[in-house]
């Protein structure tokens, strides 16, 4: 069989607007791509490594770099074996993109899932000046789902504001900017706005300060930074009623397939989320969204110039490609 050939690069992504959260923003989202080369036949990865968990591209480049990696890519176990989560994702995501291609059967195939049955994303929108963030909402129109980012003040007068206008599915996200006396009195606040959950109120690694805010609060919570991957989740119980993937936390398809049965096992809602990202990653998640509750799978709405097509939506729901592997298909530049 010829060498698997592996080759990573930093994927710059101008975004339509500043993209602003409780802890950071940022104008352009950075991302390693990689590309997993096989006799003919090329698989798409990415990464788009957060510094909350203490990685970035250059770390998911350098550890890649490295790797001997052999001539088979069914060989899953051993070509992961070691690798941060960030550098995982990208290299597994390639791996089956490759695999796909090689079988010549898309992703969702390869999983048996049903690409009818994926949910509506969610459309976020950034913290912003109040002029601002009316703005962004205008423009996404009839969208049925959006998700707000809050958790740096003026979050009551934010919701009432978008309330009066938007008439849509409402989620907010907090993004650890809150504590649990100020989560609680927000959500109780806010809570006659039609809110469908509230996502990360609190910093991590306070699961009983959660149980506390959900015994109090009328909006349902989901976890994000709390939970990166499965292991995450038992400790969780009790204390929220659902939970995030993001393929980039927990290590590719593989390692969120592991939180999505151990979530179900457990009872919790599921949503399958993204970082600021290129079409490969979204679409990546994508396959997966027939087997969850909730979808924010919206980096595609966020970026200016993507290189790269994949998924689709029809009124916000989303539409899974039907090419091999990941189905991702590189612009003409």
């Amino acid at each position: 069989m010829p060498p698997l050939r592996l080759a990573v690069e930093p994927l710059d992504l101008p975004l339509v607007h500043a993209f602003t959260i409780a802890r950071s923003s940022e104008s352009i989202a950075h991302s390693a791509l990689l590309r997993l080369g096989w006799g003919e036949i090329e698989g798409l990865g990415e990464s788009s490594p957060s510094p909350r968990y203490g990685e970035s591209v250059a770390s998911v480049a350098a550890g890649l770099r490295t790797l001997s990696l052999g001539d088979d890519p069914y060989a899953r176990e051993r070509l992961l074996a070691g690798l941060t989560p960030a550098q995982r994702c990208g290299l597994d995501i390639a791996l089956h993109d490759l695999i796909g291609k090689d079988l010549g059967r898309p992703l969702w195939q390869l999983l048996g899932l049903d690409p009818t049955r994926t949910p509506t994303t969610s459309f976020t929108i950034g913290i912003a000046a109040p002029d601002e963030t009316l703005a962004k909402v205008r423009e996404v129109g009839a969208h049925p789902v959006i998700k707000v980012k809050l958790g740096v003040g003026d979050e009551i007068a934010t919701i009432e504001a978008i309330r009066g206008i938007y008439g849509g599915t409402i989620r907010i996200d907090a993004n650890e900017g809150w504590t649990p006396q100020r989560a609680v009195e927000i959500l109780g606040e806010i809570a006659k706005y039609e809110i469908e959950f509230c996502e990360q109120p609190i910093p991590a690694g306070h699961p009983e300060q959660l149980r506390w805010i959900r015994e109090r609060s009328p909006i349902p919570i989901v976890t994000d930074e709390d939970s990166k991957d499965a292991r995450d989740l038992p400790g969780l119980l009790g204390c929220v009623d659902g939970i995030n993937v993001k393929l980039v936390k927990c290590g590719g398809i593989h390692g969120a397939l592991e939180m999505i049965h151990t979530a179900r096992a457990l009872g919790f809602k599921i949503m399958l989320g993204c970082m600021v990202e290129s079409q490969i990653l979204t679409t990546a998640a994508a396959h997966l969204s027939p087997l969850v509750d909730w979808a924010d799978l919206d980096g595609p709405f966020l970026t200016a110039s993507d290189p790269f097509d994949g998924i689709s939506y029809d009124a916000g729901k989303i539409v899974l490609p039907d090419g091999p592997g990941l189905g991702v298909t590189e612009r003409a530049r």
